[in-house]
């Protein structure tokens, strides 16, 4: 008789990213590590991985490139352990600046992590971790400590404030941890992270950052491991989980009330013993105190139509919108944050309508969005001066109108001084008055919305759904580098994808304020109905 040593289960491993996901995904992650590599991946995260691709290799031209002699490279084509061998040996021989750090998992911790950037401490010693993410890492204020991108040169920043990133904080704080355990991190508790407009580096104050790591950490290893239980909750990245389908049938099997409280409402109401929609819907004491993103009565109201199946609540009797004698539709496509390529518009008079689209095919960024754009305002200008000499009311609307608003006011900014191109304050004056309307505003502060706000969401109520069954602000990214041509040649059946997936966008306001105006009332209950 012969016995079989079997060796001893690994240990799951994690990178920062567990830090900030559910924690019931990182169990799970846990359990079947298999899974998450197996699925195919969102639309919307392949376009973010790329463009952080993208941004890596863009700042890694521009640091590199003014000074080679001072960086040691690490080959991302080897093998992780390879890279990580490599790593240590730059840091052990002293490199001035390493690209493409790996550090060594830690089977023991539980940690694994790698940062673009190390920067040797010239004063302390042992290195400082700077990553590059392909987001917005501060905005315009004051405060913020930042350095150029060629020497570190922490100092307080006159034209900055830190734009709060929890991610980008966890990630700089693993690897600081890691290259703390080998002796390699800098005494100065400082980290850097490169965003978006990439003309600086955010300096991280590791003092402020660790303990909140630390703690972070602890828990999700102990979730991952199995030694703390969990259990599936809905939060925003559901969305684009791997594992939404499984939870999913087991929120709705138990009636879990983050089907209709997401994220922190769910959790501040099993604090008080309300678990399930049922009670939810069925509330009847104080509404609780500090309740996040919204009102609590409009969250009971919620309960109650999950209950209902009713997709719509009207908070009032009558429901109004505004409407207008010339009613013009109007959406816009950006890509990214490189520009808006397309202005869409659909013209409706008397009955009839007509859509317009005021493009540029032009691979963004280019200088010709700033004549699509100067078309499409001195058309949409003309109209309203059409309407006003002929005495008629006129009405422009979009369908949340933050995103129409940026780029109207930095398509203005950017190509002040070309042709047709409108002053801030012409952009201005029009966005602020009343012939400027949002539909999504209109819907807001007359309809609760259990299935959510979205244009997407709401029309299909109203009657109206999209041609292409793929449509959606995501997909449309996709689309649009096939559309210009950025991966190959460009393609023109891709264009007038986009162009019927934008005319329908429009299409989708007009049916949705139309039957506010003649329908809603009749189709969808009150609040005091259910």
């Amino acid at each position: 008789m012969c016995s079989v040593n079997n060796p001893a289960p690994q240990l799951p491993i994690i990178d920062s990213g567990a830090l900030t996901r559910c924690r019931h995904r990182v169990r799970l992650d846990g359990l079947f590590p298999g899974k998450s590599a197996s699925e195919p991946v969102d639309t919307g995260v392949k376009q973010r991985q790329d463009a952080a691709i993208a941004k890596r290799a863009e700042i890694a031209e521009l640091v590199i490139g003014a000074a080679p002699e001072r960086w040691v490279k690490i080959n991302p084509d080897q093998s992780a352990s390879a890279q990580a061998r490599d790593t240590l040996a730059a840091c052990e021989a002293g490199a001035d600046r390493i690209w493409g750090a790996v550090l060594p998992v830690e089977r023991d911790t539980g940690r694994k992590g790698r940062c673009e950037m190390l920067v040797r401490d010239d004063e302390g010693g042992g290195y400082i971790p700077v990553i590059v993410v392909n987001h917005k890492v501060t905005d315009p204020g004051q405060g913020a400590i930042t350095s150029g991108l060629l020497e570190w040169e922490p100092a307080v920043d006159p034209k900055r404030k830190v734009r709060s990133q929890v991610r980008d904080q966890m990630r700089v704080a693993q690897v600081y941890r890691m290259l703390e355990r080998r002796g390699l991190a800098s005494p100065s508790l400082t980290a850097g992270a490169i965003g978006y407009n990439g003309d600086c580096v955010l300096v991280h104050d590791l003092s402020a950052i660790l303990d909140d790591y630390d703690e972070r950490f602890a828990d999700r290893i102990a979730v991952a491991r199995g030694e703390v239980l969990t259990s599936p909750s809905q939060v925003s990245e559901c969305k684009s989980c791997p594992w939404w389908t499984e939870c999913k049938q087991e929120l709705v099997r138990n009636r879990d009330v983050s089907l209709v409280a997401v994220g922190s409402r769910a959790e501040l109401l099993r604090d008080v013993g309300c678990n399930t929609i049922d009670q939810l819907a069925a509330w009847d004491g104080e509404p609780l105190e500090d309740w996040p993103h919204g009102n609590f009565d409009d969250a009971v109201v919620i309960a109650k139509a999950w209950l209902a199946d009713a997709p719509l609540v009207r908070r009032f009797e009558k429901i109004s919108v505004t409407r207008a004698d010339i009613e013009i539709d109007v959406d816009m496509e950006s890509y990214q944050e490189h520009g808006a390529y397309l202005w869409g518009t659909l013209l409706n008079v008397g009955g009839f309508s007509m859509y317009r689209g005021f493009a540029t095919w032009d691979p963004l960024p280019t200088r010709d969005e700033a004549r699509s754009f100067a078309e499409f305002w001195g058309w949409l200008m003309a109209e309203r001066a059409a309407a006003a000499a002929s005495g008629k009311t006129f009405a422009a609307y979009c369908y949340s109108r933050s995103a129409e608003d940026k780029w109207l006011l930095d398509s203005a900014r950017r190509f002040a001084g070309e042709p047709g191109i409108p002053s801030k304050d012409e952009i201005r004056e029009f966005i602020d008055s009343p012939q400027w309307v949002d539909i999504y505003q209109a819907v807001s502060d007359q309809f609760i919305c259990p299935n959510g706000k979205g244009l997407k969401k709401i029309a299909p109520v109203a009657g109206f759904n999209w041609r292409d069954a793929e449509a959606g602000g995501e997909a449309s990214m996709a689309w649009y580098r096939e559309a210009v041509g950025y991966d190959g040649e460009p393609d023109e059946t891709q264009r007038t994808r986009i162009l019927q997936y934008n005319e329908d966008d429009v299409i989708a306001t007009k049916v949705l304020r139309e039957w506010m105006t003649d329908r809603a009332e009749k189709e969808i209950p009150l609040a005091s109905e259910l």
